[in-house]
C-alpha cells in the first residue's frame, strides 16, 4: 500500500497563490502517474519472482528507506505512544499485508487495467463503511456516483485482458478476489486513518502501517508455506528498487508536496489518473488490452471517483 490516505487531511483555510495551486495539481498528477507503474512493474516481475514476494520486498524496501529518512531528518517519528502501535503497526499493518498480496494477485489474473479498476471501489467501500459506522451521510448523489464507479469496474474487468502475467499462473476468478479484497483492506485503512493521521501524522502513520506490514507478510507467508525469496538476479532487484523508488517514495512524497498546496479532494481528483497510466503502459509493454466497453468502463471509474472527490469537498470546504 504505502500511500497516503487522501481523505483525511483538513481542509486549508486560504487560498494559496494561483502559481502554487497549478504547481499542487502538476504535483497531485505525478503523484497519480507515478502510482500507475505499479501494475506495469509488478507483471514485468513476474516472469523473475512469485507475486507475494514482490508485495513482501516492496514493503520491506519502503520500510528500510524510510527508517533511514527518519534516522537523518526526524527523529520524532519513532516516538508513537502504545496505541499507536496496536493500532497502525498492528491492525494497521495487517491491512497492508493483506493488500500487499492481494493487489499483486489482481494484477496477475485480471490484469493491470482491471486492478486498477478495482482498488478505486475502495472510496465507495469508504462512504457505505462511514455510513455504518460513523454515521457519515451517503447523500443521493455520491449514491449514483458509487453505482457508476461499479458499473464501471464490471466493465473494464471482463473487457480487459492479462496479457504477460501467465507466469504467475492465475486466472480471472482469483484475480476479481484479490482487487476486491486489496479495496477492502485500503478502505478500511483509510477509515483507520481518520482517527490515526490527525493523532500522530501522516508520515508516521506510513510508517508504522510498512513495519507492522513487513513483519506480518513474513509470519503469514512463511507460515503458509511461501516465505518470501530473495530477488534472483540483478534484474529481480533493479524491478524492485524502481517499484520502490516510484509506487512507493516518489509518489507519496508528489502527493504530500501536492496538498501542502491544494486541497486534500482535488489532490485526490488529480491523481485518478493512476489507473489510465497504468492500462497505457500495460498495453505498450504487455500488449495488454482494454475493448472498448472496457475503456468505456474505466472512464467511467475515474469519473465517478472524481465526482466522489468533488463533492467531499463542497461538504468539507470551510465557511469564510
Amino acid at each position: 500500500m504505502l500511500r497516503p490516505m487522501t481523505a483525511t487531511p483538513p481542509p486549508q483555510t486560504t487560498s494559496p497563490p494561483r502559481a502554487s495551486r497549478l504547481a499542487g495539481y502538476l504535483l497531485a498528477l505525478a503523484a497519480g502517474a507515478t502510482w500507475g507503474t505499479t501494475g506495469p512493474l509488478s507483471t514485468g516481475l513476474y516472469a523473475l519472482m512469485p507475486a507475494t514476494s514482490i508485495g513482501f520486498w516492496r514493503v520491506l524496501l519502503g520500510t528500510v528507506c524510510l527508517a533511514l529518512w527518519g534516522l537523518a531528518f526526524r527523529r520524532e517519528l519513532f516516538r508513537v505512544d502504545r496505541t499507536g502501535w496496536l493500532l497502525v503497526g498492528l491492525g494497521g499493518g495487517a491491512l497492508v499485508a493483506l493488500f500487499e498480496v492481494a493487489y499483486q494477485f489482481a494484477i496477475a489474473g485480471a490484469g493491470v487495467a482491471g486492478a486498477a479498476a478495482m482498488l478505486y471501489t475502495a472510496p465507495v467501500i469508504v462512504a457505505v463503511l462511514a455510513r455504518l459506522i460513523l454515521k457519515e451521510a451517503l447523500t443521493p448523489v455520491r449514491l449514483l456516483l458509487s453505482l457508476l464507479v461499479m458499473a464501471g469496474v464490471a466493465l473494464t474487468v471482463t473487457g480487459g485482458s492479462n496479457a504477460g502475467a501467465e507466469a504467475a499462473r492465475l486466472g480471472l476468478g482469483a484475480g476479481i478476489a484479490g482487487g476486491l479484497l486489496s479495496a477492502v483492506s485500503y478502505a478500511l485503512t483509510t477509515l483507520m486513518a481518520r482517527f490515526a493521521v490527525p493523532r500522530y501524522g501522516a508520515v508516521p502513520v506510513l510508517f508504522l502501517e510498512a513495519i507492522g506490514g513487513v513483519v506480518i507478510l513474513g509470519i503469514v507467508l512463511t507460515l503458509a508455506g511461501r516465505a518470501p525469496t530473495p530477488p534472483p538476479s540483478l534484474a529481480a532487484w533493479r524491478g524492485l528498487v524502481a517499484l520502490t523508488a516510484g509506487s512507493v517514495l516518489a509518489a507519496n512524497l508528489f502527493f504530500f508536496s501536492a496538498v501542502k498546496r491544494i486541497e486534500a479532494a482535488p489532490a485526490a481528483v488529480a491523481a485518478t489518473i493512476e489507473p489510465v497510466v497504468g492500462t497505457v503502459l500495460a498495453l505498450l509493454l504487455f500488449h495488454q488490452h482494454l475493448s472498448l466497453l472496457g475503456w468505456l468502463g474505466l472512464t467511467m471509474v475515474v469519473a465517478g471517483v472524481a465526482g466522489g472527490y468533488l463533492q467531499e469537498a463542497r461538504h468539507t470546504s470551510p465557511q469564510p
